[in-house]
């Protein structure tokens, strides 16, 4: 079961409670503290960044094209890490990236609101013998927000 609104709201209410906190944060601690994937804040918003216009592309295609859809999965074998690392988020404008991520999850939860129903159960391969259905796919996309929302809350402790 998709419940587009609650998934929506939840998102863009995380989304309001950590626009401003992470807007305020000094250059060297997005730059410098590191997680147990030796990622920084940067690199933990990028990889966010990443995972919502991943997600926004499976959720089209998952009701465009013919499933099961076989379509890459950036997440496995380290490929996140080297999107990170190719795209040099370390370095990107933090002010920027904010922005883009602000926009990123504007425009995921207008995607999400308009899901067509009938193609929730259409399935993306994500490895040998390994399926998630389009629902499956949205729904998990707010734990692994508030996962690594998580991981930057962490850091700002230490």
């Amino acid at each position: 079961m998709l419940e587009k609104e609650l998934i929506t709201s939840e998102i863009l209410a995380l989304w309001n409670a950590w626009e401003g906190k992470l807007t305020s944060l000094p250059e060297h601690l997005i730059t410098s503290r590191r997680n147990s994937q030796n990622r920084t804040i940067k690199q933990i918003t990028g990889h966010l960044i990443d995972s919502t216009a991943n997600n926004i592309m499976r959720a089209i295609h998952l009701q465009n094209l013919t499933s099961p859809l076989d379509f890459p999965n950036y997440a496995t074998f380290g490929n996140n890490d080297r999107w990170i690392a190719i795209q040099n988020y370390q370095e990107e404008d933090w002010q920027a990236m904010i922005q883009h991520l602000r926009f990123s999850l504007l425009h995921l939860c207008h995607v999400i609101h308009n899901i067509d129903e009938s193609k929730l159960d259409n399935q993306w391969i994500t490895g040998p013998d390994r399926f998630i259905t389009l629902v499956e796919m949205i729904n998990f996309f707010l734990p692994h927000f508030k996962l690594h929302l998580s991981e930057i809350e962490e850091l700002l402790k230490d």
